[in-house]
């Protein structure tokens, strides 16, 4: 199988768990504050790896595959991408308080814009089926997002905007340390740990989380904990060692569309003609980044 259709496969799947995690993440709030199910759910997500990695090393010493991992490029780079996460989680949860849900999807999307630029800074290149994939995927976040609503600009816009730069950040901190032959796994799992231990601290300076809370959205906890961080974050890292960020970036933001079918789906939340017509602009996106290119 070609190497970008591999990535892009894997990538999709990521956007899939992760739509539906936005349901898991719905039923959370109502129950526990922000930075408390960010910090339980990153850090278990660190934790369900541990002995997947023991493991596999287990088996790969048995066979004589074995290579050393080079931990100090696996703290260094599991500790920024954690950083960016965390910061990106929290800025999108508190911008939430001041806007609404559907502003926050598609200004988070625009992460899409912020991968291309600032790739472009180290060395990326943008060409045109790249282009026409981004103005496609925003305009289609638009329609599934915002279309036929009154947009206005306040304050938890702003956050989510910033959000979407850290989102940025840390898809193109990704990319930087797979490149160098890091492994996935374990970068993965330093991510969210430091990210839990970030959200953990916060969660204690902020608020006071009630063990009864936590038990009742405990199916929705383990559901983000354990695929939505410890899967599709780990599978982000494999996928993203096929293909380039902003290609990436446009597959990924497609958890805007699994996230609205499983709305519909599980909570019974009605999709409009504009939103299905987004979905599919967002689909086209998708095509138009994997057409090849011409030599």
């Amino acid at each position: 199988m070609n190497n970008n259709i591999k990535g892009s496969l894997i990538l999709f799947l990521t956007a899939i768990i992760w739509g539906i995690s936005f349901v898991a993440q719905s039923v959370g709030m109502d129950y526990i504050g922000p930075a408390t199910f960010m910090g339980i759910r990153t850090t278990m997500g660190g934790l369900v790896l541990l002995p997947f990695i023991f493991i596999t090393d287990q088996k790969k010493k048995k066979q004589g595959t074995y290579v050393k991992t080079d931990m100090k490029k696996v703290l260094k780079g599991g500790s920024l991408c954690g950083v960016f996460l965390c910061c990106a989680s929290v800025l999108q949860t508190y911008g939430l308080k001041y806007t609404t849900t559907a502003k926050s999807g598609f200004l988070t999307a625009l992460y899409i814009i912020f991968v291309a630029v600032l790739g472009l800074f180290y060395g990326k290149k943008l060409n045109v089926k790249m282009a026409l994939g981004i103005i496609t995927s925003v305009v289609g976040m638009y329609f599934l997002c915002l279309f036929g609503a009154e947009v206005s600009f306040n304050v938890g816009d702003l956050l989510t905007v910033i959000c979407a730069v850290f989102f940025a950040g840390q898809i193109l901190c990704v990319d930087k340390f797979v490149r160098e032959e890091v492994d996935c796994v374990k970068l993965s799992c330093t991510q969210f740990l430091v990210a839990g231990g970030l959200s953990l601290v916060l969660m204690a300076l902020t608020e006071t989380p009630d063990i009864k809370n936590i038990m009742s959205c405990s199916v929705a906890l383990l559901y983000s904990g354990v695929m939505s961080c410890g899967v599709a974050y780990t599978l982000q890292v494999v996928g993203q060692k096929y293909a380039e960020p902003t290609t990436a970036s446009i597959i990924m933001s497609f958890e805007a569309v699994f996230a609205a079918i499983a709305g519909w789906i599980i909570l019974s939340e009605a999709m409009t003609l504009s939103q299905i017509g987004g979905c599919l602009l967002m689909f086209l996106a998708i095509v138009l980044v994997q057409l090849p290119s011409k030599k």
